[in-house]
C-alpha cells in the first residue's frame, strides 16, 4: 500500500503533474491556475503547491453534510455561493426534513468559515481561469464535487481536481465533474484517507489562518 509521509510529501506529488500539465503554457499572470485548497486538510498542500509553481492560492470552502446520528457518512455537502450537492446514492434513506436541517447548520458554518479565514473577503476571483481544487484525498467525493460545483458558479474556465489518494469509485465519479483529475494513488481496496498517509495529524483552524496570512504579501490571488 502506497503511504505518504505527509501532506507535504503528498503536495510534492501533485506538484509535479501539475508542472507537466501547464509546462507549455505563457507565464503571464492572467494564464496561470488558481489553486484552492478545501479547509482543513487541503490547505497546507495548496499552499506548499503554489509555493513550488509559484501559483496564486486561495481557499476554498464547502461543507459536508453528514447523515443524520451518522455523521461520517456524507449525504451532501454545501458551499460559497449557495451551491448545494446531494450524494444521489444516499437518496430516501434518511428522513429529508432532518437533512434539510442539517443542511442549513452547515451552510451556517461556511459562512462562519468564510468570516474566520477571509475576515468575509470574497474568494479570489477566477472567473476566466483555471482552477485547481485541492484536498488531502477523495473518499466519498461528496466535498469536492460541491467544490468544483462552486468554481463553475463562480465562472472557472477549467478545473482541475487534484488529490493524492482517492477510492476508484470517487475518482470516477469526480471524473465526469471536473475537467481533469489528478491523482497518483487509486487503491483498489479504499478504506480511509488517513491509511495511506503516515503523519494524519488533523489541520487546524489556527493553521489554516496562518497559511492564509500570506494574502496580505500576494500569495493568494494575483
Amino acid at each position: 500500500m502506497t503511504r505518504y509521509r505527509d501532506r507535504r510529501e503528498a503536495a510534492d506529488a501533485l506538484a509535479r503533474p501539475l508542472r507537466e500539465v501547464y509546462a507549455c503554457r505563457g507565464r503571464d499572470a492572467q494564464e496561470l491556475p488558481i489553486v484552492l485548497g478545501l479547509p482543513r486538510g487541503g490547505v497546507p498542500l495548496a499552499a506548499q503547491i503554489a509555493a513550488r509553481l509559484d501559483w496564486p492560492w486561495d481557499v476554498l470552502i464547502v461543507r459536508k453534510v453528514g447523515a443524520p446520528d451518522q455523521p461520517e457518512l456524507a449525504v451532501g455537502a454545501v458551499g460559497e455561493g449557495g451551491v448545494e450537492i446531494r450524494n444521489d446514492t444516499t437518496r430516501g434513506m434518511f428522513d429529508e426534513s432532518a437533512i434539510r436541517r442539517t443542511m442549513e447548520r452547515e451552510r451556517q458554518r461556511v459562512a462562519d468559515r468564510v468570516e474566520m479565514f477571509r475576515h468575509g473577503r470574497a474568494m479570489v476571483d477566477i472567473a476566466g481561469r483555471d482552477a485547481v481544487i485541492v484536498d488531502d484525498g477523495l473518499a466519498t467525493g461528496t466535498t469536492m464535487a460541491a467544490a468544483i460545483a462552486v468554481a463553475r458558479a463562480h465562472g472557472a474556465r477549467r478545473v482541475i481536481a487534484a488529490v493524492p489518494v482517492g477510492s476508484v469509485q470517487a475518482v470516477h465519479w469526480i471524473g465526469r465533474l471536473a475537467d481533469e483529475v489528478i491523482c497518483p494513488v487509486v487503491p483498489t481496496s479504499f478504506i480511509a484517507v488517513g491509511q495511506h498517509y503516515e503523519d494524519f495529524d488533523q489541520v487546524s483552524d489556527a493553521e489554516v489562518i496562518d497559511l492564509l496570512g500570506g494574502c496580505s504579501s500576494g500569495r493568494v490571488g494575483n
